[in-house]
């Protein structure tokens, strides 16, 4: 059998693997920082705007064997795609401090980068489970060199190695539950085991070169609920949703901050595409709800009830995220509702989850931006006494980070979060699963203490003891060791402390376009409603 192959539907897959290669050749032959980060940039934008023209042009499909496609180039794919290639554009905005730095080679980074963000790419279109976790993987693969990427780091080499066995494990489960889905139904696109779970008839049919059951034949056999929990609980590895979640915090705080940013938006994204796919577009819901209600009551309790401990910003903000990523998965608990399994309330749910992912990656991405402009180039997140004032000294970027905190809170000015939230209640209650919209509604408000406690810290004043404490400890280096050091005054008074160097204007920039974004889908929601409902 020959199969044809839709080069336009591919389009977005080409321009982000064109990058890579283009981004090696232009470190090899001009070894030059600028011209590298170039050509980078140009290539993401370039994949942005080809997914969106795809998209725009209607539904194709590729790879495909009768009626079954690996490759489905649709409206949400689209969104996935662009999202991925806006948002590995943004972190590289992040990461030109550190590229200035010298800690990280420009060359290799920029070309992890371009392979996570093809296979990032590829998994927004993935038709079967095989192309679903080559992707995952490809978009994986490259995070685990970019955590311990900095030279002389003992915390990014411990990192690099927590993220690189425990995501390992949890590939070696997502394996293994595809063999034995593949092994109980002889069908590995997502559609063909779509209609082999919703069979009616209780009667084998011919797949593979094989007899499989169908309907409630195959649903009752334990093997199938061993593979979809094998599938399931993997995937959940890659949202940090709990109990797999450890390796997160421990992770973020290691990695450079830049990486965090991207592990925290577009590793997460990635996860939770995976997800959809196959809850809502696969495997059953008489399944796979119960395991995805109890996993997001689990994930958004704990990762509230911990962040309010935390002390230091990285680990906060990686711990929201684990929060965060309860709420993404709590419309799909309404799937263990006979209600909520509904051709209407499936896509509602399905919807709600998408949209709750656009806004909170926005808002996380704003938040981080807003760190990295804070901090010096090559430190890590600091404590979070260390932004006492912060807003004070910086007011545009402290107004951007509060404005991105009260966002993941769900409180206005910040209508992005706000109308997160509502949506997720509202498809709850679509699904009549009233019970878990009211444990997403007091997540909410514990949440709302850690978030306010880092805005207030942002605008607290500095004491003044404090301040003339660190004047009077701070070493004084004389004029001739360093020109640009202040002179010490006459009457042996302490030097006073320098002002923090001004944030790169990349980091400025990403962070002023994040925090637009967020602004404008916070009074226009329906826009990337509309498009998630796709």
């Amino acid at each position: 059998m020959i199969q044809t192959v839709d080069s336009v539907a591919l389009l977005p897959a080409y321009l982000a693997a064109g990058t890579a290669v283009l981004v090696l050749l232009a470190d090899l032959l001009l070894a030059r920082r600028g011209a590298t980060v170039a050509v980078f940039a140009a290539g993401a934008a370039a994949t942005a705007l080809g997914a969106v023209l795809v998209g725009v042009a209607g539904p194709r499909r590729t790879f495909c064997a009768g009626t079954d496609c690996s490759y489905l180039a649709n409206g949400r794919a689209a969104l996935v795609g662009c999202l991925f290639a806006l948002l590995t554009l943004g972190v590289l905005a992040l990461s030109v401090p550190l590229l200035r730095s010298g800690q990280v080679p420009p060359g290799e980074y920029c070309f992890l980068l371009a392979c996570s963000m093809t296979g990032g790419v590829v998994l927004g279109a993935a038709g079967d489970l095989i192309t679903l976790v080559v992707a995952l993987e490809t978009l994986t693969l490259p995070l685990y060199v970019l955590v311990g990427l900095r030279q002389r780091s003992v915390a990014g080499a411990e990192a690099a190695l927590t993220f690189f066995v425990v995501s390992v494990v949890a590939t070696a489960v997502t394996l293994l539950g595809a063999a034995l889905l593949y092994a109980v139904t002889g069908a590995v696109h997502l559609s063909r085991l779509d209609a082999v779970f919703t069979a009616e008839a209780n009667r084998p049919v011919a797949l593979g070169g094989g007899d499989f059951p169908t309907g409630p034949a195959l649903l009752s056999l334990p093997l199938t609920v061993v593979a979809v929990a094998l599938v399931v609980l993997g995937l959940a590895f890659k949202v940090a949703a709990v109990p797999f979640h450890a390796w997160a915090p421990a992770t973020y705080d290691g990695a450079p901050v830049p990486v965090a940013a991207y592990l925290s938006t577009a590793s997460k994204l990635g996860g939770v595409v995976a997800l959809l796919a196959v809850t809502a577009a696969a495997l059953p819901a008489r399944l796979t709800g119960p395991v995805l209600a109890a996993v997001a009551v689990l994930t958004m309790t704990v990762g509230n009830l911990v962040a309010l401990r935390q002390r230091r910003m990285v680990r906060l903000l990686a711990w929201s995220s684990v929060a965060q990523a309860g709420y993404i998965l709590a419309p799909l608990g309404a799937l263990a509702l006979a209600s909520g399994r509904s051709a209407e309330a499936v896509d509602t749910a399905v919807a709600a989850a998408v949209a709750y992912t656009v806004f909170f990656v926005l808002l996380e991405l704003a938040a981080f931006g807003a760190v990295v402009a804070l901090r010096p180039a090559v430190a890590d997140g600091g404590e979070i006494a260390d932004y006492r004032g912060a807003a004070r000294r910086r007011p545009w970027v402290g107004a951007a980070f509060v404005f991105a905190l009260v966002g993941l809170a769900g409180l206005p000015p910040g209508l992005a979060g706000l109308f997160a939230k509502i949506t997720v209640v509202r498809s709850l209650l679509a699904g009549e699963a009233g019970w878990l919209a009211v444990v997403v509604a007091l997540n909410a408000v514990v949440g709302l203490a850690y978030y306010v406690r880092v805005a207030a810290t942002l605008y607290a004043p500095e004491p003044a003891a404090d301040r003339a404490g660190e004047a009077a400890a701070a070493p004084v280096v004389p004029a001739a060791a360093d020109p640009a050091a202040p002179v010490p005054p006459d009457d042996g008074s302490p030097v006073p402390a320098a002002e923090p160097a001004r944030p790169a204007w990349a980091v400025v920039a990403a962070l002023a376009l994040a925090t637009a974004v967020a602004v404008v889908v916070g009074f226009a929601p329906q826009l990337i409603l509309d498009v998630a409902a796709l």
